[in-house]
């Protein structure tokens, strides 16, 4: 038996199949993923994230601690509530784990991975030294994540309240309202809120938003949702031994010479040498399923060059397969992927396939 949320009841009396993720007992499904999935294209559906790790920081030193503990730079958030996704890297520049971090009145608030945790907790203190700042774990806190176009519309209608300060929100900005906070940010490439609510609230809140029409979804789901979106996974798109400029996020570091932060030297020296890889998208019109670890072959002047699918899958909204690859910085032209000992011609695209509900690439 793993870890469970507050709402694991409330799974159970749902008719959710659950699974082991990260440790934790989670839904995967409510009976069929990809209704759920189109549920938040086209409707609106809502996913418990109450397994992801809530970190408070304060003090005097809590700026200077994340500019140095993060690729990107919490100094650009100038107003209260605004947030950033950023890249926690270890010395040669891989990516310990991916997060966001918000803006709060008296320092920040990161939410991190589940299945990373343990690691990130050790990595942020045994950072913390010198610092005069003060990081604490917020395990009496949940989260629900309300995806879709009626997302927003929902969430007020239960939320009532905080209606006000929900149509005050920009985009990635976090504001808090009592012991809740209500964040414009989301993992599906659809507008949408996640809310962090105490966990003694959480399932009468939960309840409520089924009950007014919003419909619960599985981490299946989720994962086509983030993938049509071109979003990252850790532990498949990138990881420890994977530079945030290897998997499409170095929009995410902030190379400004007025502060130095953990990797920054590697992925310096890693630009100057030359980055080796890059992410890109591919896409399989044809039948057939992309998936993760399938070998990518690009035939480039006379040679063959070779990469590996990180993620992929079937993309409910396309009607196709749909995946995230690392291949050789300088691969074009004809590709394909090794299926079945075959090799099937796929397109090379730019990432993400689809927002809003509709489809974004060439």
């Amino acid at each position: 038996m793993g870890n469970k949320t507050p709402l694991y009841q409330a799974h159970l009396d749902s008719g959710a199949k659950i699974v082991d993720f990260g440790g934790w007992d989670m839904p995967i499904h409510y009976g069929s993923q990809v209704e759920e999935h189109h549920y938040v294209r086209k409707d609106v559906g809502m996913f418990d994230v109450s397994h992801m790790t809530i970190f408070d920081l304060k003090g005097a030193g809590a700026e200077a601690y994340l500019r140095f503990l993060l690729a990107n730079d919490v100094a650009k958030l100038k107003t209260l509530g605004k947030a950033l996704y950023t890249g926690m890297l270890n010395e040669k520049g891989g990516v310990i784990d991916d997060l966001i971090v918000y803006r709060m009145p008296e320092g920040f608030r990161l939410v991190v991975n589940c299945a990373t945790r343990e690691k990130d907790l050790a990595w942020m203190g045994r950072h913390l030294d010198g610092f005069d700042a003060e990081l604490t774990e917020r395990p009496e806190l949940a989260m629900v994540a309300v995806q879709g176009p009626r997302a927003i519309e929902l969430s007020k209608q239960v939320a009532a309240s905080a209606s006000a300060l929900i149509d005050g929100l920009s985009v990635f900005q976090g504001l808090e309202h009592g012991d809740w906070m209500f964040c414009r940010t989301g993992y599906t490439g659809e507008d949408g809120l996640e809310i962090i609510v105490p966990a003694t609230e959480v399932e009468s809140f939960w309840k409520g938003l089924e009950a007014a029409g919003v419909h619960p979804c599985g981490l299946g789901a989720r994962d086509t949702l983030r993938l049509e979106a071109g979003m990252n996974l850790y532990g498949l798109d990138m990881d420890e031994s994977v530079s945030p400029l290897e998997a499409n996020m170095g929009w995410t570091v902030s190379f400004s010479e007025d502060r130095d932060f953990l990797g920054k030297a590697a992925l310096v020296a890693q630009k100057e040498a030359g980055v080796p890889n890059r992410q890109v998208g591919l896409v399989l019109e044809a039948r057939g399923v992309l998936r993760a670890h399938q070998k990518v072959l690009v035939e480039q002047g006379g040679a063959t060059l070779e990469g590996e699918i990180t993620s992929g899958t079937f993309s409910p909204t396309l009607g196709y397969s749909v995946a995230l690859a690392r291949v050789p910085k300088s691969a074009s032209g004809n590709v394909s992927v090794e299926m079945r000992n075959k090799q099937v011609p796929v397109k090379l695209v730019k990432a993400p396939f689809v927002r809003n509900g509709e489809k974004v690439y060439e």
